[in-house]
C-alpha cells in the first residue's frame, strides 16, 4: 500500500522538477536558443497559436535568432508578439525573415534574473514539500484506519523524507547551474 503512494509522490516530485527545468529554460542568458520564444503566442486566423506552429525559429549566430514564417502575412503579428512579450527584444525584418538580436545582459539584469531563478526554485521546493505533506497525511490516515502499523508508518515517513531530500538536492543543482550560466559573460 505505501509503495504505491511513494511511487505516486516520486512521480509528482519529478514532474515538479521537470516544470522547474522548463521554466528556467525560458529565462534568457544572453545566448540565443529557439526555446526563448517557445512560449510566445501569435494570433493566427482568430486564435492564438504557439510561434513554432506558424514559423521556423533557428539560431543564426550566438546572439541572433532567425524566424522564418511559413505565411508572409505573419511577419507583423510575430513582431508584435515579440515586442509585447516584455523580454526587451527588438525584432528586425529582412524580407521574409525576422532577425531577433539578443542584447548583452547588464550586471543589474543578471542579478534580477538570478533573483527570478531563486524564486522559481523556491516555488518548486514549496511544491515538493506540499507533495510530502499530502503523502504523509495519507499514511497517517492509513495508520489511523489500522491499515498500517506504527512501524510501517515510521518507515514510510523516512522514505518520503529521503525522496523529498533527493528532489530538493536536484532542485538546488539545477538552480546553481542556471545561476552559473547567467553569470557567464
Amino acid at each position: 500500500m505505501s509503495t504505491q503512494h511513494l511511487k505516486e509522490a516520486e512521480l509528482r516530485m519529478n514532474k515538479t522538477l521537470d516544470a522547474l527545468k522548463n521554466d528556467l529554460h525560458k529565462i534568457r542568458t544572453g545566448r540565443a536558443h529557439p526555446s526563448l520564444l517557445e512560449h510566445l503566442k501569435v494570433p493566427y486566423y482568430g486564435s492564438d497559436v504557439p510561434l513554432s506552429q506558424v514559423a521556423n525559429v533557428s539560431v543564426s549566430d550566438a546572439r541572433t535568432l532567425a524566424i522564418a514564417p511559413w505565411d508572409k502575412n505573419m511577419i507583423q503579428p510575430i513582431e508584435k508578439a515579440i515586442h509585447g512579450a516584455g523580454m526587451g527584444l527588438n525584432p528586425v525584418t529582412a524580407g521574409t525573415t525576422i532577425r531577433v538580436p539578443l542584447p548583452p545582459l547588464t550586471e543589474e539584469r543578471r542579478r534580477e534574473l538570478g533573483k527570478l531563478v531563486r524564486g522559481e526554485a523556491e516555488n518548486a521546493k514549496v511544491a515538493v514539500r506540499n507533495i510530502r505533506r499530502d503523502v504523509l497525511q495519507i499514511f497517517k490516515e492509513l495508520q489511523k484506519d489500522k491499515e498500517m502499523t506504527e512501524d510501517e508508518l515510521k518507515k514510510a515517513e523516512e522514505n518520503v523524507q529521503k525522496l523529498t531530500d533527493k528532489c530538493t538536492t536536484q532542485i538546488d543543482q539545477v538552480t546553481a547551474l542556471k545561476e552559473k550560466e547567467l553569470l557567464e559573460i
